[in-house]
């Protein structure tokens, strides 16, 4: 296994931060957030891929928000979600592979070693799809209290 792998609710409070502040505001707070987490908790070596992961989430949830002309219906909040997950499988994946390289390991090693790492992303993802709709749809009417 590549890193030392473990279960969070970054991921899905990161997309939350993106969809209620927006891409840059939203994807700054997950830099912050999750660079911050792993500058003290033992992961300094590796923060710079966790900004670059949020960077692209925060990319790919702009982008969908936008395709969906801001409108918050329930079909597309879920479908954000997922890929959301999604996207976090394959960034996940690729630092696995940039970590396992920084260490030393060779190609092929590293491509099956962060393969290996996935199942808790896997189920980080899958607990983003959930949490993200239903903490949305709870949090939606105070951000629209606040910002009005």
């Amino acid at each position: 296994m590549v890193g030392r792998p473990f279960i969070h609710f970054g991921n899905p409070l990161m997309v939350l931060a993106i969809l209620f502040l927006g891409g840059r505001l939203g994807g700054f707070a997950a830099v912050v957030g999750l660079g911050g987490f792993d500058l003290l908790n033992g992961y300094a070596a590796t923060s710079w891929l966790t900004a670059l992961e949020a960077i692209v989430m925060a990319i790919v949830v702009s982008a969908l928000v936008k395709a969906f002309k801001h409108q918050d219906k329930p079909q597309y909040i879920i479908t954000i979600a997922i890929v959301a997950g999604l996207t976090k499988i394959v960034t996940s994946y690729l630092t696995g592979i940039v970590e396992a390289l920084m260490v030393g390991t060779i190609l092929k090693t590293a491509v099956v070693g962060a393969f290996l790492s996935l199942p808790a992303t896997v189920i980080n993802s899958i607990a983003t799809a959930i949490i993200v709709p239903i903490l949305y749809f709870m949090l939606r009417p105070l951000f629209k209290r606040f910002n009005s």
